[in-house]
């Protein structure tokens, strides 16, 4: 629970952060391409007072707020990429008590909650200050603007961190998304690029040659009679599908891009199995189609890490606590899974109220920023 002083401390510093969003919000930052809002976040850290932060290979930006050479790490972060491929500034206005702008909510209002602990922090003359909020026996803390969370980016960013500080990351919670939940559980993920090729040919001189995309979509249809595992919940889309040269062209090339999800490892196992069978078959037929994969993100273990249980209660009581609202906990799609799947207890927090995450039409509701502030606040700072 935070103390008088921090409750102070972030009423004081309400509009700052909110004119931070602001200018926040604007810089594009798709997945892969998070060059200008890393660069912002790092310098903006070491104005703030951060010592040592740094940007390591996957373009994260580190502040080892308490590091010391060995012993266990929490680990907190936000992710600074969004879905949009805008390279120029994202658009941005307000009305009604909400700001709206493409990525706004997921994650940048999540974003600035943890630039503003960062900067409570960097700004004590005194480490033992802060040190002695999180309690005598805390973990040292890592707190990470980190990428490739969104999309193709395979979550990037959060592997390179489990990479090099995995056995040594006691907790790890990233924040993202809204109040109404808190992830627990990781729904897994297998991405591909299939692409038909055929002779193809003059629509009418040689109709009746092979058609890429009519030999792509016979694929298609076999994929969407997989028969679903009736446990737990798995999925699976075709997101975009394209080929072709013109209308009185046979296309010679055709591609999609396909997915499938499960909440069990077992089963995303058994997707991929299904999925390779149906390609096999085509080639035997002597159809050329490849599959390139683009992304895999892993399921957790069937068993929860010891500690996770109690990592849940803290931060459903912090939400709670700060929103009024009960969240439910929910398998999801988000940084955690990498850790999760090493056995690391973790979750993922929501920071603000708000809708229409993933269109350009999403919003966040004002009111409820200082709400998500002093959940972060209490996640990092707020003792155990």
């Amino acid at each position: 629970m935070l103390n008088r002083e921090l409750e102070t401390y972030i009423s004081e510093h309400e509009e700052e952060a909110l004119e931070l969003l602001r200018e926040l919000a604007r810089i594009p930052a798709p997945s892969g391409q998070e060059e200008e809002r890393a660069r912002f976040c790092r310098e903006w850290l070491e104005k703030q007072g951060a010592k040592g932060v740094y940007m390591d290979e996957a373009m994260n930006v580190v502040y080892p707020a308490d590091v010391p050479g060995e012993g266990p790490l929490e680990v907190f972060m936000a992710h600074m990429d969004v879905v949009f491929p805008d390279r120029k500034p994202l658009p941005l206005s307000e009305r009604d008590g909400r700001i709206y702008c493409p990525g706004v909510g997921d994650d940048t209002a999540c974003l600035v909650c943890l630039l503003m602990a960062a900067k409570y922090i960097a700004t004590r003359k005194d480490p033992e200050e802060w040190k002695r909020l999180r309690g005598k026996d805390a973990p040292g803390l890592l707190l990470v603007c980190n990428t490739g969370e969104e999309g193709l980016g395979n979550l990037k960013g959060v592997r390179e961190i489990c990479s090099r500080w995995g056995d040594r990351i006691s907790s790890f919670c990233t924040f993202d998304s809204t109040f109404g939940s808190i992830v627990n559980r990781a729904v897994g993920s297998m991405r591909y690029r299939v692409q038909v090729e055929t002779e193809g040919g003059h629509s009418y001189r040689c109709f009746g040659a092979d058609n890429a995309i009519e030999k792509l979509a016979a694929i298609i249809e076999k994929l969407y009679r997989i028969p679903l595992p009736q446990a737990g919940r798995t999925t699976y889309n075709v997101g975009t599908i394209s080929g072709g040269t013109s209308v009185n062209t046979i296309p010679q090339q055709a591609e999609m891009l396909y997915e499938f999800r499960s909440d069990r490892g077992a089963y995303l196992k058994y997707m991929e199995e299904k999925f390779t069978e149906i390609l096999e078959t085509e080639k035997k037929k002597g159809l050329s189609v490849t599959a390139e994969l683009l992304g895999m993100r892993p399921c957790g273990l069937e068993t929860p890490a010891a500690g996770q249980k109690a990592l849940e209660k803290r931060a459903a009581a912090a939400v709670e606590r700060y929103s009024g609202k009960k969240p439910v906990f929910t398998p999801g799609s988000t940084d955690c899974n990498i850790p999760l799947s090493l056995g690391i207890p973790s979750v993922c927090v929501g920071c603000y109220e708000g809708q229409g995450a993933h269109t350009r039409e999403e919003y966040v509701e004002i009111p409820s920023l200082k709400k998500g502030y002093r959940i972060a606040f209490d996640m990092i700072l707020g003792g155990k």
